[in-house]
């Protein structure tokens, strides 16, 4: 194999040919993503999934006419002018239970104990409430009256045969798994999460849980990029550190998934290998975007498969993967691209300043109701990341916002 330190056209220790706009990267990268097939999941698996095609009724819920109050299943006209002062007598002649229908038919004067859910016996078409009779033996004084079809649900009243009671692209919630037990749906059609190798590079680092020791430091893109994916709904495969040699790295590049993150090694650096690998065995569409932090960000196309070069600074590391790698999971899933961060706008605490031609990710704070930047720099600092409540993007045709100015923060907490 041709190690990267020995071609012509090794991209490292040269810098960035030009930077793309951060437009022009997720344009590309939408263009290369698309939903993954569907999987059918048992009706207990597919919480929180989405759903890969609409779902329809093929029965009616429910399928009777039943009580919607405990009282008694009575003909309405039974009832006519009954009240407190003209009680009106009616003989019980049965009941009927959720599970155990009266096998009778309720006829005139006639009246039949009922529960909440029950058939509705044949002859009658109201519920008489327990509250408003008065039981005496095998009979009972209407105290009240109801119209025709008072307390009762029609068939199909919830949900009518043929339609559509949950549509494609839903992310499925306890609720829904309740609604697609009651059509009687034993699996679910969801779409396949995505499996998403996450190749960590460096000979400096130790794995996660270890002890930083003297010059080497501790792997914490490893486990924050685990959780994003998760957070993502894909399938984070991480066996552990990949050191700096071309044919490991090729071979972590290489290794079943349906998309690769790699995790530092994405600069121009002589130990920056990764760019090299991609452009030598696939295709290196983009290396360097305007952006702050990020800007080593890359991505590119390999064995068919979307390569995206995360910086191994952590803020860069976190920030790159929320504008492309997070965005290209959640489309693979079936989930809504954009951002997953709830949002809110309020005011700037003090000024803030970017350059023109690049975007910037602005950390910040909410104090009293005001957006407190943090930092845009420090990309290696992770605990500015901690710290900060959310992030404000400041787009590459502006120099920054003045103190006062309404801006939206997108919220790292739900």
């Amino acid at each position: 194999m041709t190690t990267p330190s020995n071609r012509t056209d090794d991209v490292r220790m040269r810098g960035f040919a030009r930077r793309t706009t951060v437009a022009e990267a997720i344009g590309w990268l939408d263009g290369r993503v698309q939903r993954l097939d569907e999987e059918l999941l048992p009706l207990r698996g597919a919480a929180g999934r989405v759903l890969a095609r609409d779902v329809a009724s093929e029965v009616d819920v429910p399928g009777f006419v039943r009580a919607m109050m405990d009282g008694f299943a009575v003909r309405a006209a039974d009832t006519a002018g009954a009240s407190p002062y003209h009680r009106l007598p009616l003989a019980v002649v049965g009941e009927s239970m959720p599970g155990r229908p009266f096998a009778g038919r309720v006829g005139p004067g006639q009246a039949v104990r009922t529960m909440t859910g029950a058939k509705l016996p044949d002859g009658a078409d109201a519920v008489l409430p327990v509250e408003v009779v008065e039981i005496q033996g095998d009979r009972i004084l209407a105290a009240g009256e109801v119209s025709p079809e008072k307390h009762v649900g029609r068939i199909g009243e919830d949900i009518q045969a043929r339609s559509i009671v949950l549509a494609a692209g839903r992310r499925l919630r306890p609720q829904d798994l309740g609604l697609l037990s009651s059509i009687g749906a034993a699996q679910v059609p969801v779409v396949r999460r995505p499996c998403v190798r996450i190749v960590v590079t460096g000979n400096e680092l130790l794995p996660a849980g270890s002890k930083p020791q003297g010059t080497k430091i501790v792997d914490s893109n490893g486990p924050m990029l685990e959780a994003l994916v998760a957070r993502d709904g894909g399938l984070a495969v991480n066996p552990g550190i990949v050191g700096d040699d071309p044919g490991a790295i090729l071979d972590a590049l290489r290794s079943p998934s349906d998309i690769v993150l790699v995790s530092g090694g994405s600069s121009v650096g002589q130990e920056d290998i990764a760019p090299s690998l991609v452009t030598e065995h696939g295709e290196l569409r983009i290396h360097g975007i305007a952006m702050r932090p990020s800007s080593p960000t890359g991505m590119g196309w390999l064995d068919g498969r979307v390569v995206v070069l995360l910086p191994g600074n952590p803020v860069s590391c976190l920030c790159a993967y929320d504008f492309f790698a997070g965005r290209a999971i959640r489309a693979m899933g079936g989930r809504a691209a954009d951002w997953p961060y709830r949002r809110l706008r309020a005011p700037l605490r003090r000024k803030a300043v970017s350059t023109v031609g690049r975007m910037d990710y602005l950390r910040v704070r909410l104090i009293d109701g005001q957006v407190e930047p943090l930092a845009i720099g420090g990309a290696s600092v992770l605990s500015s990341a901690t710290r900060a409540d959310g992030f404000v993007l400041i787009s590459d045709d502006s120099e920054g916002y003045p103190a006062g100015t309404e801006v939206e923060v997108f919220l790292y907490d739900t």
